[in-house]
């Protein structure tokens, strides 16, 4: 599967890969894969766990967003993986510890939708400065009340930016060039960009902020980081705003800080449950609440975001299937090798233990290796080898017997 020089009908024949993609992934991802002749079935939403497990059993190739539960029971079935793509920017969704120690390296797209969501966050802020929600609403149902009470510029105010990451930095920026003064907080030590000041702790952007922003991922740490002490804390008529993740917020405290007037709005794009496909009965306790703006985990969800997003993930797994290239993965040893011509490669995921890897080099002293690398992970280690053609297979059959090897394949 490496470049045509180098081919020689070893690998798993292309046409014979299976790739499962599920949650509308965008088309650019679609027309990647197929552009390799793997075999390609799509679904729009979501499917149930009873279906995916017996789908998964022989598919090479997983994509999913954000809603879909992968399980170490779904993985179970798994009899032909090789990889997993999350085609978003997190994989909270996935049991990333019970796909590594199967050998399942996950790739995601951290990135990629960072500009739709600080766009839509700055826009939301906007919004939330003039109670456009709320007179959205009243117009819709044939009121008309034009008042500037409560109704305020977004220039000269403080936003409070939590997680200075890629989205949180984006945001710092556009909000700066609107004329707000920007302050954030972030666990780790990052660099400022514009006129923006870091702050020691939560409290200080919290107690200081007209509007407080999160970008945050879901860790132990951020889990209900934002509950009734922490509103309590925050001024008198601000706004929260979340476009993070769903678990951060107590969502029952904001309500009850909305209905004190304490804080003067709030806007949320994610929530602790939300469904695994649309529906018309979804409820929330934020509903109906004055001066609070819901959206449906769009914050992604723009066409460019989606494209980028497909192309990005999309080349990762091509890589990892045609060359082994392990070097986005999020839960793997991040190793590749350059495609050297007239070799053949083999790959091994095996159990990380004391001894594998003299094991390994036990079996390679016999034979001329071109190249190899070994990474290792908290489970397993992965090894890329290049070998002469006529003893790759050989070298792969004695690889794969060691009682430590999870899965061994040969390319080219």
């Amino acid at each position: 599967m490496g470049e045509k020089s180098v081919e020689k009908q070893t690998s798993f024949p292309k046409h014979k890969i299976k790739v499962l993609l599920l949650e509308g992934i965008h088309n650019s991802a679609v027309d990647a894969f197929r552009k390799q002749e793997f075999q390609v079935e799509t679904f729009s939403g979501s499917i149930g766990d009873g279906e995916l497990s017996n789908k998964i059993a022989d598919i090479h190739i997983l994509g999913l967003r954000s809603k879909t539960q992968i399980t170490e029971s779904i993985l179970s079935h798994a009899k032909s993986l090789l990889a997993i793509g999350c085609f978003c920017i997190g994989t909270d969704q996935v049991d990333l510890e019970a796909a590594q120690k199967r050998g399942f390296p996950v790739f995601n797209s951290p990135f990629s939708n960072s500009r739709s969501v600080a766009e839509l966050t700055l826009g939301q802020i906007i919004a939330l400065s003039r109670k456009l929600g709320d007179k959205n609403k009243e117009l819709h149902s044939g009121i008309w009340t034009k008042s500037a009470t409560g109704c305020r510029e977004i220039r000269g105010k403080t936003l409070g930016i939590v997680g200075y990451g890629h989205i949180g930095s984006q945001l710092s920026i556009l909000s700066e060039a609107m004329g707000m003064n920007v302050i954030f907080y972030d666990v780790l030590e990052v660099l400022p960009l514009g006129n923006s000041t870091p702050c020691p702790n939560l409290e200080s952007v919290l107690t200081a902020s007209d509007f407080v922003t999160l970008h945050v991922p879901d860790t132990e740490l951020t889990r209900n980081m934002i509950s009734a002490p922490q509103l309590r804390m925050m001024k008198k008529g601000s706004h929260l705003l979340n476009a993070s993740r769903g678990t951060v917020v107590d969502i029952d405290a904001v309500r009850d800080a909305i209905k004190s007037g304490h804080l003067g709005g709030a806007y949320f794009d994610v929530y602790p449950s939300e469904p695994s496909s649309n529906c018309t009965n979804w409820t929330s306790a934020l509903q109906g609440l004055p001066n609070v703006i819901l959206s449906p985990h769009i914050g992604g969800s723009t066409e460019e975001a989606q494209e980028a997003i497909g192309r990005e993930v999309s080349g990762y797994l091509i890589r990892y299937v045609n060359t082994g290239r392990a070097t986005s993965a999020v839960n793997f040893p991040t190793i590749e090798l350059p495609v050297r011509a007239q070799t053949h490669r083999v790959l091994n995921v095996h159990h990380n233990r004391p001894g594998v890897l003299r094991d390994i080099n036990t079996i390679l002293s016999r034979y001329n290796v071109s190249a190899q690398i070994l990474g290792t992970s908290t489970h397993v280690g992965y090894l890329i080898c290049d070998v002469d053609q006529e003893t790759s297979h050989e070298v792969k059959h004695l690889i794969s017997k060691l009682p430590s090897s999870i899965k061994t394949r040969i390319l080219y």
